[in-house]
């Protein structure tokens, strides 16, 4: 993305597009997020706070902007707009939808807009497999997997732990939604699965039997409150963020993605500060856990908070222009920028 000559072009890359290049690849866009977090850590990002923007009409909806800007070997600028609006479901069509827009650093033109439901998507599964992999005991990755809250995001993480070697000797289900726990139930079975899975009908059954949970929800307050049901010392993907009591998150060994990002807007470690008046719970990031700076213990169990960095949709976008470009496939809008003389 070097200055460009005369007029900048401008792409516009649909969810088919990134599709294409992202779909199954697990393992290269594992390695493009963890790449992005070495960078973050190393202070080579600028990723300002989200922005919400919320509506007292819609008091579950929101659309939220992250700006960003990643450095290192493929640098780019560039902003998500991503709208969750729960409501959607009900009505056959997806939570979530999503734009990412790319600013090339050498001039500031946008240089595309990308379909970035798929991206969000793909970044979230991504991180929640290296994460696994990183946070799990050396040489013994858990086999017993739940997942509670079975929407679009839990079936990326699947397909990314099942595309990064995971295996599971048994997998367990659970959701408000009995119609949309037998679906993923029945994904799974699709997706070749060969252990038992089993829906549960509690959470708490589903977390006491399971040695890796993932909690993918749209939860906007606590509803697992009892840190007894995490006593056999689970590794956690806790990914929707919300759904664990102050005194749950305090019981364990926590992780987050970047401190300043994840304690706040209400989160379930944002809750576990007010309570206590301290960020002394949290014991380090993942970057932390990748530079060999944070040792993960065995006997506690271990809490994953992400909040979802702007600068790893900003890479996995830049992988997808990049991959498009060198093909020759990039759909350009032609004159996009038509006011290109300074005196007419």
């Amino acid at each position: 993305m070097s200055r460009t000559t005369g007029a900048p072009s401008f792409a516009v890359i649909p969810g088919a597009q990134v599709h294409e290049v992202l779909d199954g690849r697990a393992p290269e866009v594992v390695g493009l997020i963890e790449s992005a977090y070495r960078v973050h850590g190393e202070g080579g990002t600028v990723n300002p706070p989200s922005y919400f923007l919320r509506f007292p009409d819609r008091p579950t909806s929101r659309i939220i902007a992250l700006p960003a800007s990643i450095g290192g070997a493929a640098p780019v600028d560039g902003v998500k707009w991503i709208s969750s609006f729960p409501e959607n479901v009900a009505a056959g069509i997806p939570r979530a939808s999503a734009v990412l827009i790319l600013n090339d650093p050498a001039t500031g033109y946008p240089l595309a807009c990308l379909e970035s439901s798929i991206i969000s998507a793909a970044r979230t599964a991504a991180s929640a497999a290296l994460a696994a992999d990183r946070l799990s005991p050396a040489g013994r990755r858990p086999r017993r997997i739940g997942f509670l809250g079975v929407g679009l995001i839990a079936r990326f993480i699947h397909q990314y732990l099942a595309g990064t070697g995971w295996e599971f000797d048994e997998i367990g289900v659970h959701d408000l939604s009995a119609e949309h726990a037998d679906g993923f139930a029945d994904y799974l079975t699709r997706s070749g699965e060969q252990g038992p899975v089993t829906v549960h009908d509690s959470a708490e059954k589903l977390i006491r039997g399971s040695d890796l949970v993932v909690f993918a929800t749209v939860a906007g307050t606590p509803h697992v409150t009892e840190p007894e049901w995490f006593g056999h010392n689970p590794l956690v993907l806790h990914v929707s963020l919300r759904d664990l009591s102050p005194e749950v998150i305090l019981s364990g060994f926590n992780v987050v993605d970047d401190v300043e990002h994840c304690l706040k807007a209400d989160t379930s470690p944002h809750l576990a500060e007010q309570l206590t008046g301290s960020r002394d719970f949290v014991d380090g990031t993942l970057y932390d856990v990748l530079s060999g700076q944070l040792s993960v213990p065995e006997d506690k169990p271990v809490f994953f908070s992400p909040f979802g960095l702007g600068v790893l949709d900003l890479a996995v976008g830049r992988h997808v222009y990049d991959t498009l470009r060198e093909r020759g496939d990039l759909a350009v809008v032609e004159d996009f920028f038509h006011e290109m003389r300074r005196y007419g």
